[in-house]
């Protein structure tokens, strides 16, 4: 089984939610190899409950995944804290919708939560807890104390910090999952199509349940594999998603232009200049 434990379903934070675009992306996701996702959308999205209402809704039931068209996917989410840094949780579905409630409070830089605040919460839900790409610039997890790094139950091995230096993300990412004792597990921080399959993690048996998974993570019955091609497929997607920003930026509908349906940038700055 190909897991990607790191995507996003939206195309940006300030986007509006597109039923269209999620589902190109879960179709991508498919033929990119993937045979499933964790769902780990940024915990301050504009409409983060009726992203994971259309999974819920459109998706059918798999133990804690739900199934489209072959893609499982298990709900997650990305949650920034005070220190500076990204958490990962993996839970059912309405344990990660109750928890992303309970942090409404939280949702501006301001008032994000300090890293041991944030864990007590998560300790209150059945869920699996990762640092996210811990060695990025700005992020200070790995300054974190022992005592709390002990409670993390995984690192995220990211496909961006892997395309921009793999070297480095590998021998920082591993040891600290060493020294922590958890496992490290592959994510390609998809927000974009053609980031999937940056990197993958390949698990020996087929699950459906985070206690399965978990089995499996801990049992290392799993590798990470990096794409050969992993920096030009997290570049690409970078300059396709700064260009369907721009679309929308101008007045036009990001999702219609990709889907083949739209005015491209060239043709809404021409109208502007001539309205």
């Amino acid at each position: 089984m190909y897991l990607d434990f790191h995507t996003h379903g939206k195309l940006a934070k300030y986007l509006p939610f597109s039923v269209p675009y999620t589902r190109w992306l879960l179709g991508e996701a498919r033929n990119a190899g993937l045979d499933a996702i964790c769902l780990t959308e940024h915990f301050n999205t504009q409409q983060f409950d009726e992203v994971y209402a259309f999974i819920a809704g459109q998706g059918t039931p798999a133990g804690d995944a739900f199934v489209f068209d072959g893609l499982k996917v298990f709900p997650g989410m990305e949650t920034d804290i005070a220190e500076g840094g990204h958490v990962l949780c993996l839970g059912p579905m309405e344990a990660i919708r109750e928890l992303n409630r309970r942090l409404e409070p939280h949702k501006r830089r301001e008032t994000f939560l300090p890293f041991a605040e944030l864990l007590d919460l998560f300790a209150r839900y059945p869920v699996l807890v990762g640092a996210a790409h811990p060695f990025r610039a700005g992020g200070h997890i790995p300054e974190q104390s022992a005592e709390l790094l002990t409670r993390l139950d995984f690192i995220d091995m990211n496909g961006k910090d892997i395309a921009e230096d793999r070297t480095r993300t590998e021998l920082l990412t591993r040891g600290f999952g060493k020294a922590l004792g958890v496992p490290v597990v592959a994510g390609s921080d998809t927000h974009q199509a053609t980031q999937y399959g940056c990197i993958r993690t390949r698990f020996e048996r087929d699950a459906d349940t985070f206690d399965a998974l978990y089995a499996e993570m801990k049992a290392g019955r799993y590798e990470i594999v990096v794409h050969p091609e992993a920096a030009f497929k997290v570049r690409t997607a970078g300059i396709l998603k700064r260009a369907l920003k721009e679309v929308h930026a101008l007045g036009g509908d990001y999702v219609q232009v990709l889907l083949g349906h739209g005015e491209t940038p060239a043709v809404l700055t021409a109208k502007r200049r001539a309205g």
